[in-house]
């Protein structure tokens, strides 16, 4: 039973952990931030790639 119990300890620390890292990424709009940080090497990227532009 004490094993259970540890693990239940374990499985629910790690949950709120998880939630707290979620929040915190929405509360301060940190994918946001990243996904504009990488964006200059993004349009790189896709500037380079050859289209077809006829229709």
């Amino acid at each position: 039973m004490a094993i259970f119990l540890k693990v239940l300890l374990i499985v629910a620390l790690v949950a709120v952990g998880l939630f707290v890292l979620t929040f915190a990424v929405y509360f301060f709009n940190l994918d946001m931030k990243l996904t504009a940080l990488i964006e200059p090497w993004l349009l790189k990227h896709y500037d380079k790639i050859e289209r077809d532009t006829h229709l």
